[in-house]
């Protein structure tokens, strides 16, 4: 038996907000449309 874990644990949900504020700059004078991560991503 073996289990392969991938867990991700946020101690303070600032750096959600961090992220929500870092792609909104990016979309910021984008046109409308579907991106992905990588299209926002440094």
């Amino acid at each position: 038996g073996e289990r392969v874990e991938l867990v991700h644990r946020a101690t303070s949900r600032d750096i959600f907000a961090r992220g929500a504020l870092h792609v909104a700059a990016r979309l910021q004078g984008r046109a409308p449309g579907a991106y992905g991560v990588a299209d926002l991503l440094d």
